[in-house]
């Protein structure tokens, strides 16, 4: 079953074309990778997709329901979260009363249902026995599965993820990318951006790969990786630094 579709979406700013009518689909349970280069456009579509931008042309559906150009608490209550690269909890609040904010986003539960979840959602993303600990005593790592528990808290039926290894040693990056995989493996639909792009390549079913805001190739990871067009993208870009 399609989950998102988007169709030839595009958004310029200045004259220079961000993303320039890029399409693809992500089914009900699926883990899409997307990828290219600094500049390519990865963030400008993350930000349509979830409303923090209107697209100028194409369209973004989600289980088949118009939401293009909808405003992001509107694409939240909807079923679409997102992670950040830098990550934003409540320094302040403790782990657990992180994720009751998001329980509490548009959904009318009680305090003890709201706790008992909040709970849940912590040792999904290993936390369980840091629930008391304040946001802002937390590791980079622990922050990160903060982050998720936060997303998922809103209940979502398609998760983004925005670089979430970014700053992750290797060991931190390999926890990672085991957290993920256990996300998929309790249903979550996942895309997500990525720099690291063996992580990408070894987590993803499908791959998108951008450049100058247009999508150049689209399919199972082996067969991106050995794209010439997508070699030249990624070699260019190394030779230019």
């Amino acid at each position: 079953m399609t989950l998102l579709e988007v169709e030839r979406v595009t958004k310029s700013f200045g004259g220079v074309r961000a993303v320039s009518e890029v399409s693809f689909n992500v089914g009900e349970g699926e883990l899409i990778g997307v990828m290219g280069p600094n500049g390519s456009g990865k963030t400008t579509l993350f930000n349509l997709i979830t409303g923090a931008l209107s697209p100028d042309a194409g369209s973004i559906r989600l289980q088949g329901h118009e939401i293009t150009g909808w405003k992001p608490h509107r694409v939240c209550g909807a079923g679409i979260a997102r992670t950040f690269q830098l990550v934003r909890p409540f320094p302040g609040l403790t782990a657990l009363d992180n994720v009751r904010v998001g329980l509490l986003y548009g959904r009318g539960r009680g305090k003890r249902q709201v706790a008992g979840e909040a709970e849940s959602l912590l040792a999904l993303v290993g936390l369980e026995g840091k629930a008391p600990r304040r946001a802002a005593e937390l590791t980079l790592m622990d922050k990160k599965r903060l982050e998720l528990a936060r997303a998922l808290a809103t209940s979502p039926h398609l998760l983004l993820l925005d670089e979430l290894m970014a700053g992750l040693n290797p060991a931190e990056t390999e926890t990672a990318m085991a957290l993920i995989r256990r996300l998929q493996s309790e249903g979550v639909t996942l895309l997500m951006v990525e720099h690291i792009v063996w992580a990408l390549m070894a987590l993803s079913q499908r791959i998108i790969v951008l450049s100058a805001g247009e999508k150049i190739a689209e399919g199972r990871p082996d067969t991106v990786a050995a794209d010439p067009t997508v070699v030249e993208v990624y070699l260019g870009h190394a030779a230019g630094r």
